[in-house]
């Protein structure tokens, strides 16, 4: 039996206000039915609309990680899906990266030598405060966490992760494919 969402269950399972919804129907642009005065998606057709609303949306990933097999994963599993990665283990080159391109998306390891992902957080934030920031991180409770929360709101990935945790979060912060509303 199929799953049937609510228009405003699509809105929050799209990460979007339901004005929005309203326009993707009245352009018949997101499969629905109506059933009588009441619009109902259904979700394996709306996740099948998704996954052919982002075919060929390539992003921008910026990974800033001392591990190198964490930058390995990270390119190896976006760049199959077609999206560019850049990787350093340098977080002073990961800074400079980040002010002088534009990324959809940077990946910022929490605990590195040198200039800690606090210290390049707080540089990215005020540098293009408009790019989403995931904190990778095995230290979720730590004093560096707490200090990065002061510069900012972000998100955050646990150590151990795989490439399909890797894609869940590009699906969340991106939503590729629909239309930016107010």
């Amino acid at each position: 039996m199929a799953e049937l969402m609510t228009l405003e269950e699509v809105a929050d399972y799209l990460r979007v206000t339901k004005k929005t919804v309203y326009r993707l129907l009245e352009r018949r642009a997101i499969p629905s039915t109506r059933v009588g005065h009441q619009w109902r998606f259904d979700r394996a057709g709306v996740e099948a609309w998704l996954r052919h609303n982002s075919a060929g949306f390539a992003a921008s990933f910026l990974v800033i990680d001392d591990d190198e097999a964490i930058g390995d994963l990270f390119k190896d599993t976006l760049e199959e899906a077609g999206h560019t990665v850049t990787a350093t283990t340098d977080s002073a080159k990961g800074l400079q990266f980040a002010k002088e391109k534009g990324y959809d998306l940077v990946f910022l390891d929490l605990k590195m030598p040198g200039m800690d992902g606090t210290e390049v957080f707080r540089e990215i934030r005020a540098a293009k405060p408009e790019v989403p920031v995931v904190i990778v991180t095995g230290y979720a409770d730590s004093d560096l966490m707490m200090n990065a929360l002061d510069n900012g709101p972000f998100g955050v990935m646990k150590k151990p992760f795989t490439g399909s945790d890797i894609m869940t979060v590009v699906r969340t912060y991106l939503r590729v494919g629909l239309p930016v509303t107010s």
